[in-house]
């Protein structure tokens, strides 16, 4: 007998092969039969009208300290995510020291810092009582609706080993000898591989570089060649040039690292805008580069634009421009009097508009911000107003006029920025450069920078931009992205795909209806903290191993997810 069965929907199985309807029976997790099924249920349901897909893996989330009070990864769940990576650029919850208690304290200011998450939920949602990284996945088991995997953080090797010279220092030879021992006790109880950060915008709680940014070279390559000691194992990197374009020692260093492991490299995120035309090629030639050496290099790209937000107030992504975060870092008055100094703000603006701030010249068009959230009377009735406007009215100039809104609320003004990249050529470059073989769709950040954005609904809003939208893809190509292809960048064994024997992880969705609802805050972490969150809409049902899991956006309380481990759960992807 069949546990579940699902009748007469229409099947867009993950290969990229055109749509059928056929029957899905499912017992033991797995796909138990397919085509036409006269075997009896113990429940059934009718799909006519209805897709049904494979669940989607979303190759690059934060999702480590959330599970614990989240274990349904909302809101990716609800989006049709059944599968998630976890641990990436550099920094993950394990191991700790165990003779260092207060290195726990570190981490969570840590990734308060750099991952936008939120001190007291990561204080009092989390149980903190791992060492190893064995620990670590072993509290995760059996507790979580989603399947999930983990990296492991560069950043906690070097802290357990090197304690807080980790951040400055350079190992000795014993050191290394001690990380590359401790990367490969993880990978051995399932550990997915390294990930690290050589990135400028990486600091930790006291505002120095994190620990990875230090290493050199040699110690990355070493640990590279760990990894590709282990089966089912990866390598995701970010560096300085993520952000805009690489530089010539950065792609070396890429390939370099790839190449000594066997192992494919994914690095976040590959920003596609017509304005900037040359991005894309110099940042797929590491690619190209890459595989002449015996290595593979990813980049992560969203196929939609996923709104952040900003503030003058708290840290956000105006912080990362050169030369701003000393201002923006002042206390509040002094802050305020910094800001409405025309000086200040005219060198502030040259610096943003200048090529070293990279990518975050994006944010330099201050007459484009929307008006968020305001918390004072003199901006009453300013929310959802553009700023170009209001200064015009005002005789101001955007950027002063921004200011002086932001002062009146004592800086905690909610700043939108509209996209500049929404443009028709833009959308023509992604579509073309989705189709380059070490492409990959992801980036979502999910479960990371929680009250700035949403990053986790891309799922549902591309495949509604496919259907009704844009149609850039075809359902059946766009599908094979979100699924099949990351299962087999990481080499997941029997997932991504509808076919008989594999875990039935699955997405039952309304093809007229799907897409994702406009972000809302709302403060359902622990401690009452902030995070934006968004529907999901069409999405009829989530399956995780043949348990059902969502229903109508709503969460079952089921538990069905695994924790995924190297080996066990992934094939090794070789590059060579």
């Amino acid at each position: 007998m069949l546990d579940h069965l699902i009748k007469d929907a229409t099947v867009v199985d993950g290969t990229g092969n055109p749509a059928y309807v056929a029957d899905v029976g499912l017992r033991d997790g797995r796909i138990a039969a397919l085509g036409r099924i006269d075997a009896e249920a113990r429940t059934s349901e009718d799909a006519r009208g209805l897709v049904l897909t494979p669940g989607f893996v979303d190759p690059h989330t934060h999702y480590d300290a959330q599970l614990f009070w989240d274990p349904y990864a909302t809101p990716s769940l609800n989006h049709g995510v059944t599968t998630v990576a976890a641990g990436n650029c550099g920094f993950t919850l394990a191991p700790l020291h165990p003779g260092r208690p207060e290195d726990a304290d570190y981490t969570r200011r840590m990734m308060s810092k750099v991952e936008g998450m939120s001190l007291v939920a990561l204080e009092q949602g989390a149980p903190w009582n791992w060492h190893t990284f064995g620990d670590y996945l072993d509290a995760l088991e059996g507790r979580t609706a989603v399947n999930v995997g983990f990296m492991v953080g560069h950043c906690a090797l070097r802290r357990y080993v090197m304690g807080p010279d980790a951040v400055g220092g350079q190992p000795d030879e014993q050191q290394l000898a001690a990380m590359v021992r401790l990367l490969r006790e993880a990978m051995d109880v399932g550990a997915w591989g390294l990930s690290t950060t050589q990135s400028r915008t990486h600091s930790d709680g006291d505002g120095r570089p994190v620990a990875s940014r230090h290493a050199g070279p040699a110690e990355l390559i070493a640990l590279s060649r760990a990894v590709g000691e282990h089966e089912g194992t990866q390598i995701e990197a970010i560096v300085a040039g993520c952000l805009d374009q690489f530089s010539d020692a950065e792609i070396d260093l890429l390939t370099e690292m790839s190449a000594a492991a066997g192992r494919p490299l994914n690095w976040n995120v590959l920003t596609v805008d017509a304005a900037v035309p040359e991005r894309v090629p110099r940042q797929l030639g590491a690619s190209e580069r890459a595989r002449k050496a015996g290595g593979r290099i990813v980049a992560l790209t969203m196929p939609i634009l996923t709104p952040m937000n900003m503030s003058l107030g708290t840290f956000c992504a105006l912080n990362l421009i050169p030369g701003w975060g000393e201002i923006l870092g002042l206390p509040v008055p002094e802050r305020i009097a910094r800001l409405r100094d025309p000086d200040v703000r005219a060198e502030l603006l040259r610096r943003a508009r200048s090529k070293e701030a990279g990518v975050f010249r994006r944010l330099a068009n201050f007459g484009r911000y929307v008006i968020g959230d305001t918390y004072s009377e003199a901006n009453q009735g300013l929310g959802g107003r553009v700023v170009r406007d209001i200064a015009e009215e005002r005789g101001q100039d955007p950027f002063h006029c921004l200011v002086e809104i932001c002062a009146a609320d004592r800086l905690r003004t909610v700043l939108w920025p509209m996209p500049t990249d929404n443009d028709p050529d833009s959308w023509a470059l992604r579509a073309e450069t989705w189709r380059h073989e070490d492409v990959l769709l992801g980036g979502s950040d999910a479960g990371a920078h929680l009250d700035r954005m949403c990053g986790a609904p891309y799922t549902t809003r591309f495949l509604g931009d496919c259907l009704r939208g844009r149609k850039l893809v075809a359902l059946e190509q766009a599908v094979k992205m979100l699924t099949d292809d990351p299962a087999r960048l990481f080499g997941l064994r029997e997932r991504g795909q509808i076919q008989r024997g594999w875990h039935a992880d699955l997405v039952l969705l309304d093809p007229e209806r799907i897409d994702a609802g406009q972000a809302r805050l709302v403060h359902d972490l622990p401690g009452d903290s902030p995070r934006l969150d968004s529907r999901a809409l069409g999405v009829r049902a989530v399956w995780v191993g043949g348990v059902e899991a969502i229903r109508d956006d709503v969460v079952s309380g089921a538990v069905p997810g695994k924790v995924l481990r190297s080996g066990r759960d992934t094939r090794t992807v070789s590059t060579r």
